[in-house]
């Protein structure tokens, strides 16, 4: 009885301990980028390393914060195991059940029981390319398009946004778009989400398209090919 107790108070002054040094740490970061949103801090088990998410990338410090490893990659030598990337793809995971889905063009092929969000770009090359070559590959998917003109980019994307969710049938007016190049020929005047979609971007971290979501929370970005993109939405359902 006496050995399980020095074992159990041994673990929490381990883990008051570790918590203490991630806190110190946490705060030095701040200090010292005061901008930057630290989400997170985490002894790894490597030579004393230290996780920090931040940013939306992962770096490594020391307990000091006496240097930092940034836009490189932890692997495995043994497994060959890209630990970051790893990292990266559970620390980037969102809540699919809260995407607000009313803001997205939904559209259905075969039975649906498969669903991924993507944020789209009318004008988004690559966006187009995953549309054409990647997910027409993909059967039995749910997709919900939220529409995220990138001004900055493409200037007339808005417009384009506005003439398909203001469309009668929005899901055609998506697909004849990204297949077709062609709009609707009647635009029409209504309430888009499309100020609403820019925020909800910003507060998952989007900063590209296309940026695709699935059922698991987990995030992809860029037109990966069909084969990735179906491996992930089937483990997504599991």
């Amino acid at each position: 009885m006496l050995r399980k107790l020095s074992l159990a108070l041994a673990l929490i002054i381990f883990s008051l301990g570790a918590w203490a040094d991630e806190t110190s740490l946490r705060k030095l970061i701040e200090v010292a980028y005061p901008k930057m949103n630290v989400e997170s801090v985490t002894k790894t088990n490597h030579a004393g390393l230290y996780e920090v998410y931040m940013g939306g990338q992962i770096i490594y410090t020391d307990e000091k914060f006496t240097f930092l490893i940034a836009e490189g990659r932890m692997v495995d030598t043994r497994s060959k195991r890209d630990i970051t990337s790893d990292r990266l793809a559970d620390l980037s995971k969102i809540d699919f059940s809260s995407l607000p889905l009313d803001q997205a063009i939904k559209v259905v092929k075969g039975n649906g029981n498969k669903k991924i969000a993507v944020f789209s770009d009318p004008d988004c090359p690559f966006c187009k390319r995953l549309e054409q070559n990647e997910l027409s590959a993909i059967n039995d998917v749910t997709i919900y398009t939220f529409l995220l003109p990138l001004d900055q980019l493409h200037p007339d994307a808005a417009n384009k946004a506005k003439a398909i969710w203001c469309s009668a049938d929005k899901s055609k007016a998506w697909n004849d778009w990204v297949f077709n190049g062609q709009l609707p020929k009647k635009i029409n005047n209504c309430d888009t989400p499309l100020e609403k979609n820019s925020a909800l971007a910003k507060k998952l971290g989007v900063a590209s398209t296309p940026t695709l979501f699935f059922a698991d929370g987990k995030r992809m970005l860029g037109a990966y090919p069909a084969a990735e993109i179906e491996k992930a939405l089937l483990a997504s359902k599991r």
